[in-house]
Formats: C-alpha cells, sequence, structure tokens
C-alpha cells in the first residue's frame, strides 16, 4: 500500500510543544502523530493510529495463540456493579463519575473487572463452561490530579485487559502461567526490555500480582533487584526482620536533657557529646524517628497515627498508601499537632503511645525495631530526649508497617544479595484476583457434584498508549523518531527532491516495485515543499527506511538511509530493493 504524503491528514512542527515535558511527548505531537486536546487527552491522527494498530496487532496475535477470545465492553458503565465490590468509594477521586439526565450513576470506567464477572455470570451456569480467558482491547479513563508525560500518564488511554474463569484455585494457577507467558513474548516481539517485579495488588486485591516493568529514566516507579535475581516494586518490598534480642538485664532508659535538638542531625551530635558510646559514636540508625501521618479514611474520617522508624530512615508515601490502603496517607500539618497537643513536635517518643494510651493515637513500627533493641528518641517534652528505650520493655507497638524507604545496598528479602535500584515504567500488569470479585458479584456455577462453586479470576492489563510512548521514548535520536520496523507507520518513506521531473519519475518507479514487494510506502510527492523541508520531515517521521531521489536520480543513483543505525550511502537504484530488503 502507497500513502501519498501531498494527500495525507499531516502537518509537522518545527519547535517542541510548550507543554510537553518529556522526550516522547514533544515527537509525537511535532510529527503530527497525535494532537494534544486537554490536559491529558489526545485525538489520534492518521500516522499515530497505524503505529497504535500495529502494537495492538501483536498484542492481539499473542493474546489469540495463548486461548483468549476478544470480547469488546462499553466504557460507560453503571454504578451498581462497582458498589457491590466497594470500588465505586475505593477509588475516590480517581475514578469518572456522572449522572444521566435521570439521576442515575454511571462511570468511565477505568478497569472492567466487574463488568467480564457479570458477563460470564450472565452466560455460563457450568464447570463445563470453564475456563474461559476474555479480553478487550478498549480506552480506559481515570481522573489523574496531575496527567503528565503526554501519553506516558494520560486521563483517558487504551489497555489491553484480561479476565480468566476458572473454578479451582490450581486453574487459576495455570491461567496466570499462560498469560505470563503470552507477555513475555508480547514484549519481546516489541523489543521492549522488561523486568517482572513482584507488586502491591492495590485496588485490584488478590492473592498475587507482578509487575513488567520497563527501565526507563522518565519512570514513574522505583524498583528493586539483585544480582540474584529477586525484583520487586518498592511499595512490595518486605523488610527482612532481624533476630529479637533479650530484654533482661538491660539497663534503664536515661534522660538527655537539650535546649535544642528537634532533628535528628542534632540529637545525634548531642548524644555523642554528653553520653558518648563505648566502642562506635552513636548515628542516626540508633535513633528511633516517630513520624506523624494523617490518614483519610473511605468515609471521610481523618485519623492521626504514628510510625516509629530508624533515624536513617524517611518515610515513602507510596508505600505508606500501600501499608494503610485504602486510606489516603498525607504529612501531618500544624493543625493535627494543634488538635494533639500530646504529640510534642520534634520530641515525641512511644511512651505516650498505642491504642491502649490515654492519646488513643494508633503508634506503628518499622520491622527493625523488634523487642530487645533500645533506642534514642524523645522523651515527649520540649527539649528533653531518651537513651536505651526498649523495645517490648519500655513501649509496644499497635503493629509493623512498612512505610520506610528502600536504598541500594538493603538486603534481598530472599536473601539473594544486595538490592540495586532502578527507574521504570509499568508496561503489564498481572494479578489473580482469586473469588473477591466473584463472590461480591455472586459468579457461581455448578461443580461436578451439582453443588454451587465460586468462580476464581485472574486479571492482566497492558496499556496499548502508554507502550506506544514508551517506544518512542526509546527510539529516536537529535532529529526525531526512529521506529522499530514491526511498529512503524510505514516500512519504507521515499522522498522526492527537487524541481526535476526525473526524480519524481525515479521515485515513482521505485515506490511501484517496493508495493509490487508488499512493502507499504509512504511517499513524499508534494510538488512544491522544498527538498531540506521533505528532508527534515523525514528524519522527524522516523520510518526504518529512507530512499531518496534527487541529485543522482538522471544517473539512476538514490540515497539510502538507515534510520535506526544512522548509515547514509548512495547506490544504483537497480541495488535498492536488496538493500531495502537486507535491512
Amino acid at each position: 500500500m502507497v500513502t501519498r504524503l501531498s494527500h495525507l491528514f499531516l502537518r509537522t512542527l518545527r519547535d517542541d510543544p510548550s507543554d510537553a515535558e518529556v522526550t516522547s511527548a514533544k515527537l509525537l505531537v511535532r510529527a503530527g502523530y497525535v494532537r494534544r486536546q486537554s490536559p491529558g487527552i489526545f485525538a489520534w491522527l492518521p500516522l499515530g493510529l497505524r503505529v497504535r494498530a500495529r502494537i495492538e496487532a501483536i498484542i492481539r496475535d499473542e493474546m489469540v495463540a495463548a486461548g483468549a477470545q476478544e470480547v469488546l465492553l462499553p466504557a460507560l458503565l453503571p454504578r451498581e456493579p462497582y458498589e457491590a465490590t466497594n470500588r465505586w468509594t475505593e477509588y475516590g477521586d480517581g475514578m469518572f463519575r456522572l449522572q444521566d439526565r435521570k439521576g442515575a450513576d454511571y462511570l468511565l470506567a477505568p478497569t472492567h473487572e466487574e463488568m467480564f464477572a457479570l458477563l460470564v455470570k450472565d452466560l455460563y451456569g457450568s464447570y463445563k463452561d470453564l475456563p474461559v480467558t476474555l479480553f478487550q482491547i478498549q480506552d480506559k479513563y481515570r481522573d489523574e490530579a496531575r496527567p503528565r508525560a503526554g501519553l506516558l500518564r494520560g486521563r483517558e488511554f487504551t489497555m489491553k485487559d484480561a479476565y480468566s474463569f476458572d473454578l479451582t484455585d490450581e486453574g487459576l494457577e495455570r491461567s496466570y502461567q499462560v498469560m505470563r507467558d503470552a507477555y513475555e513474548k508480547i514484549f519481546a516481539r516489541l523489543g521492549l526490555e522488561y523486568v517482572i517485579v513482584k507488586a502491591d495488588a492495590g485496588a485490584m486485591g488478590g492473592s498475587k500480582s507482578e509487575e513488567f516493568l520497563h527501565p526507563i529514566g522518565v519512570g514513574e516507579d522505583t524498583f528493586v533487584r539483585s544480582a540474584g535475581g529477586y525484583a520487586a516494586n518498592v511499595e512490595a518490598y518486605v523488610t527482612p526482620v532481624p533476630e529479637a534480642l533479650p530484654i533482661e538485664g538491660q539497663p534503664e532508659p536515661v534522660l538527655l536533657p537539650a535546649s535544642d535538638t528537634p532533628t535528628i542531625e542534632t540529637l545525634v551530635a548531642h548524644a555523642n557529646e554528653i553520653a558518648p558510646r563505648e566502642g562506635a559514636p552513636w548515628t542516626a540508625a540508633d535513633t528511633l524517628k516517630n513520624v506523624v501521618l494523617a490518614l483519610t479514611h473511605l468515609d471521610g474520617t481523618r485519623e492521626i497515627v504514628v510510625v516509629g522508624l530508624p533515624g536513617d530512615r524517611d518515610v515513602d508515601l507510596k508505600r505508606a498508601e500501600v501499608a494503610f490502603a485504602p486510606a489516603e496517607v498525607e504529612p501531618a500539618g500544624d493543625d493535627d499537632f494543634r488538635k494533639h497537643k500530646s504529640l510534642v513536635k520534634g520530641y515525641i517518643g512511644p511512651q505516650v503511645l498505642g491504642a491502649e494510651s490515654t492519646t488513643g493515637i494508633r503508634y506503628f513500627v518499622d520491622p527493625r525495631v523488634v523487642d530487645g533493641t533500645a533506642w534514642i528518641t524523645g522523651a515527649n517534652e520540649r527539649g528533653v530526649h531518651v537513651s536505651g528505650l526498649v523495645a517490648g520493655r519500655d513501649f509496644v507497638a499497635d503493629g509493623v508497617a512498612e512505610v520506610s524507604d528502600v536504598r541500594a545496598g538493603d538486603p534481598a528479602p530472599d536473601g539473594s544479595g544486595p538490592l540495586e535500584t532502578a527507574r521504570g515504567m509499568e508496561i503489564g500488569h498481572v494479578f489473580q484476583l482469586g473469588r473477591k470479585y466473584a463472590e461480591a458479584l455472586g459468579l457461581k456455577v455448578q461443580d461436578e457434584n451439582g453443588k454451587l462453586a465460586t468462580v476464581t479470576m485472574g486479571s492482566y492489563g497492558i496499556g496499548v498508549t502508554r507502550i506506544l510512548a514508551i517506544l518512542a521514548e526509546a527510539h529516536n535520536d537529535e532529529k526525531g523518531l526512529a521506529w522499530p520496523k514491526n511498529v512503524a507507520p510505514f516500512d519504507v518513506h521515499v522522498v522526492a527532491t527537487g524541481k526535476d521531473e526525473v526524480a519524481y519519475d525515479l521515485a515513482t518507479s521505485i515506490v511501484a516495485e517496493l508495493e509490487g514487494e508488499r512493502f507499504e510506502v509512504l511517499y513524499d510527492d508534494r510538488p512544491k515543499v522544498s527538498p531540506g523541508v521533505k528532508l527534515r520531515d523525514a528524519e522527524l517521521l522516523g520510518m526504518p527506511i529512507v530512499v531518496v531521489a534527487g541529485r543522482g536520480a538522471a544517473d539512476g543513483v538514490v540515497e539510502l538511509w538507515n534510520r535506526a543505525s544512522g548509515e547514509r550511502r548512495d547506490m544504483p537504484v537497480a541495488e535498492l530493493l536488496e538493500a531495502v530488503r537486507a535491512i
């Protein structure tokens, strides 16, 4: 098939759009693949749709090969199924909600677990119908607080979501593995590097969750991995718990008066000055930092909690969101301290905290704060700290909370070595949902004994439009895009330059020959556009192969570009077809 640029709905831009933050957003807009309509919402133009279709074709091919069947559900959905699973509330402000003219509540779907479960419930009633895996490629909607980075984080985006339905847990394991294997094939065909990491299930729920992350500098996720093979999103990292220490025989706590030591650094310096330790100086790791967090629960109530963690650690709010889900988490503010006079800012200690205390403030600790460990911490009196406060003797926590930051060098929980950290972007996510949604929605079938049994589900998502942006982010240079051949909108871009009809005649014959060999060709036949503009557009648009018919046309010579390698060479037109095949 040949598409002529003179008829293509396309306008390229010379300058980057002012609102684009990352390379992919700049280039996709400049090259005329998409156009921004509002923050996080884009119109798809002919070139962008062709790339998207090629990505979808690869995904669709592997899903069908894995035994999944394609359906298409609406994006506009009723409230009731999501209320039955409590996600109408749990999704919070991230969900678009609206009403019809009769006042009935609807939503724009961020995901479709409920509707797929109801579809299977409507049509299937026997164990003989199972297992079955269904998928769709459909638009999703999330009301991002700060949509950014173009297609990498939009408010409207396209996903492939699949759902497996099995009678038994063993069946779910098999279906999950089939989808996981299919994902590896999809990403290999797309040429995407990926790391499979353990992940938190979040609002989706379920017993097992893994993310496919593409390592990339602009990635929104931090993940950790060890040389021994451990990999996890930081939200799913589980801190190795040290052995408890004996409490008996430990000295009693000692007060450390000080006029001004509200920070960990000043506290450590003061402790080393007035109460030096034999063998080694005190460090931040010997202090117990008590961080006050504000939780906003689903019903809107606000609760203050305190988390004790080693003073050399900071709170990671993403990990805190997981630890206290589904509540929203933020640092406590001045108003919170004014309402809770028992919290002496800068000098908080665990002695007066806990659900059983008079304050009623729940107290949690980092997993490293085990019984028998002794700490320097606040004495709940301005200007006073205490040394030698022993966990399990002088204070008891209400629970353990994984909220501290995860760092390079921390041990992998499986013993496979120290961790390294990296940034990545989620390109796929697989969940073993179990029976959460089936139970909420009454999805049951008759088993072999004629009794009703609740179906178990899996959920499997791939971000189609995000992958397109990641490919653009990974395949470009200072001149423009450089698409990999399996997703490029066209195989070859033929450019006729100059005013000489010989160049156009040669280009037209080349286009005909390539078309006859079943190459998809973009032909720049624009008669009144300068050679410089045409060549800049060819670099910007990023087809894998560019053929330029220009100065050497009269001698039967063309210029061949390999966009990926940057190689450019002149050659006789008689050798062109073989050279194109080789690339």
